[in-house]
Parts: C-alpha cells; structure tokens; sequence
C-alpha cells in the first residue's frame, strides 16, 4: 500500500498566506464589538436610561420625599437586610451543598443535584405560595411552630426564607465546577506534612474557591433584592414591618405615581450597581493575591 498523500499547509505552500487553523471562526472585533453595543444598548443601556430621565422629571425636592418616606427607608432597610442575610446563609450552605455533591457518592446524588435547579425552573409565585402553605399558621410546619412562639409566615423571617430559596442554586452552580478542578494532590500533601483538616481548608482549598464564593455572593445577592413573586405571599405586606422595596414600586405604579416609582427604581439601582462593583473589586484583589502566592 502506498503511503496517502495530504495537502501541504497554506504556510508551507504558500508562503505568506494564513493558515486555515487561523482564520477567525466569528468576524473581526470591530464587527462583533458593534453587535455587542448594539444589544447591550437595545436591551440594557437605553431602559435604564429611559428609567433615569424619568426622574429628571422631578425637581430635587420632590425626588428626595419620594425616596425617603417612612414606609420607602424601611422597606429599603428590609430588602437590602434580607437580601444580604439570605446571601450569607447561602454561602455557608451552598459550599456544604456543593462540597457533598463534587466529593461524595451516594444513592440518588442525581436526584439531589436537580434538586438544587429546582428554584431556577420553578415560577416565583409557585414558591411563595408552597412557602405559605408551609410556613403559615395552618401549614404543615407553621401549626407545630407557631404554638412555640416561632411565627415565620407574614414576617421578616418569611422574607429571608423565601430569598434563600431562591439564591441557593446561584452559589452552589458557581461553587461546584471549581471545586471538581480543584487539584486533590494540593490537600494530599498537606496532610502528608501534617495539617489538620481545618489547616487544610483555610490554606488549601478555600483560597482557590474564595473568587467564586463570592461570585456566587453577589449573583445570590443581586437576585434577591430584585425578588418580587416568591416574597410577596410569604411577607404579609404591612407597611413598616414586612413591605419589601419591589412592592413600594408596584404601588406607586398602581397610583400612577410614575416619577416616584422611577426614583424609588433609581436608588435600588445606584445602591445594587455600587455593591456589585465592589464585590467584583474585592474579586480582583482576591485573584491577584492568589497569583502573587
């Protein structure tokens, strides 16, 4: 048999034309970052400025009333209470979730791990409403708890209960691809030169998954305080006490109070805009610390 015969590369033939393995598989960047603006434009950048001309509508008094009303500051000190409570809880949890779901096998591990996306296909009305029925005073748990004293339907705990729900699946999803990179030999050695298992999670495995913690932070985060269906029929809504901010737009919204609305929209904004540019600041610092380590 004789040997078969392959073209000769575009290099070795003809000398400075560009080999077929570098030819760009989408076109050039001044095409694709044209695009990019352009639908960032069209379905970010050009509401949100719509969101923020509206408010120019109103002088700096009016604006300043419709932000600081009482039932406005405390429902922004729920909303962003909650949200950051909720976040918390979700990291320390959604690590132990997906550390059994990466390091462990166990019957039904499939089962449990789309669990975890439940919250992501669920509609947030249908998880408000099964938290009610849960939690509520006749529920399945409420009617044993509410006897001890512990009311969790209708109040701040239900709101932190609900955002939980809703966040987890952000932490764990971030969490869990970085952990199954993680090099194992790392934590062997370091128990071969004598650390503890906590010695070897502080210096060994959470540096490596402390950019993603907090990621999944700040995704959790994010998500909770624009969070409006599960909230709404597990929090009981009473001005002062268990109104969430989402809420005190929707009912300017049914008052035709637009301009307060937009300026109620605006600070979340600023406020939700401002702590995700430092999360991402401290996410930097954290890969460059690593990297100089």
């Amino acid at each position: 048999m004789t040997a078969a015969t392959f073209p000769a590369p575009a290099s070795a033939a003809g000398g400075g034309s560009r080999p077929r393995g570098a030819r760009r598989v989408l076109p050039g960047f001044h095409l694709t970052l044209g695009y990019t603006l352009l639908y960032l434009s069209l379905i970010v950048l050009i509401p949100l400025s719509a969101l923020i001309l509206k408010t120019f509508t109103m002088s700096w008094d009016a604006f300043w009333v419709a932000i600081t009303g009482p039932r406005v500051l405390a429902s922004y000190r729920l909303t962003f209470g909650a949200s950051l409570i909720a976040a918390l809880v979700n990291v320390v949890f959604g690590l132990l979730v997906a550390w059994v779901l990466v390091r462990y096998s166990f019957p039904g591990k499939k089962i449990v791990d789309a669990l975890v996306d439940l919250p992501f296909a669920l509609p947030t009305a249908v998880a408000g409403i099964s938290l009610t029925a849960l939690l509520a005073g006749n529920g399945w748990l409420g009617q044993y708890l509410e006897p001890m004293g512990i009311k969790l339907a209708f109040t701040p705990a239900g709101v932190v209960i609900a955002l939980i729900f809703i966040g987890l699946p952000f932490v764990v999803r971030t969490v869990q691809p970085v952990l199954e990179d993680a090099e194992k030999e790392l934590e062997e050695a370091a128990t071969c030169l004598g650390a503890t298992r906590w010695q070897t999670f502080t210096r060994v495995i959470f540096p490596s998954i402390a950019p993603a913690l907090l990621t999944g932070f700040a995704m959790a985060f994010a998500r909770a305080i624009g969070e409006y269906g599960s909230v709404i029929f597990i929090a009981g809504n009473m001005p002062m006490v268990s109104e969430i901010t989402p809420l005190i737009i929707t009912a300017k919204l049914e008052q035709y109070d637009y301009a307060g609305a937009t300026a109620v929209a605006v600070v979340m904004l600023v406020i939700s805009f401002l702590l995700l540019l430092v999360i991402n600041a401290l996410q930097a610092w954290q890969r460059r610390r690593s990297g100089a380590a």
